[in-house]
């Protein structure tokens, strides 16, 4: 029978609330969150330590402001030059994937859990995880919420305040709650707007 872990992994119904292996593992994480929110921004290596226990590798080109909080950690993956501002929090029950030249406004979420409608079920703490996978060159504007199962396609911009339900195609502007298209973005402009 596959561990709660397991199921979470495979996008299965699993125990999230009960489960003493992910307890720990959450645990584990939220303990290394608070290590590198206490640690200075002028800490550079202490903080590099920290991000590498927490991520289970070496960014080396990743900047991310304190405060940052996220559930497992392991879940997480950057590209090249990515860039998380301020009180960001990665859900990470599933894969969350950013590409290459990420720009993460402050108080951004991406969010890969779903809880059953089903009040009796989900008091049991179930939950299911669904992955978030995002392309290169994205800029997410101040305090956008990503929800699961979501795939935000490369050269996007999602403006500030959208709440994002549904896939966004490469090169779309983004915005609103929920998050509808509002143009798509000519990369060859080279128009400051």
């Amino acid at each position: 029978m596959p561990s709660e872990k397991e199921k979470m992994l495979a996008g299965d119904w699993y125990d999230a609330n009960y489960d003493q292996e992910l307890i720990a593992a959450r645990r584990k994480a939220q303990d290394l969150c608070f290590d590198l929110n206490q640690l200075k921004p002028s800490q550079v290596e202490a903080r590099k330590a920290v991000l590498t226990e927490l991520l289970g590798q070496d960014y080396p080109s990743l900047d991310i402001v304190s405060p940052f909080i996220c559930d497992y950690g392991y879940n997480i993956s950057f590209g090249h030059d990515c860039f998380v501002n301020s009180s960001c929090y990665f859900m990470d029950g599933a894969p969350i994937r950013l590409g290459n030249h990420v720009f993460v406004g402050p108080f951004t979420g991406f969010y890969t859990a779903s809880h059953p409608l089903n009040a009796d079920r989900r008091n049991q703490g179930l939950e299911q995880a669904r992955p978030i996978t995002v392309g290169d060159n994205v800029w997410f504007g101040a305090n956008v919420s990503v929800m699961p199962g979501v795939t935000i396609g490369s050269g996007s911009v999602i403006a500030a305040g959208s709440v994002v339900t549904q896939d966004i195609p490469k090169n779309s502007l983004a915005a609103g709650v929920p998050a509808k298209i509002v143009k798509t973005i000519e990369q060859t402009d080279l128009l400051m707007n």
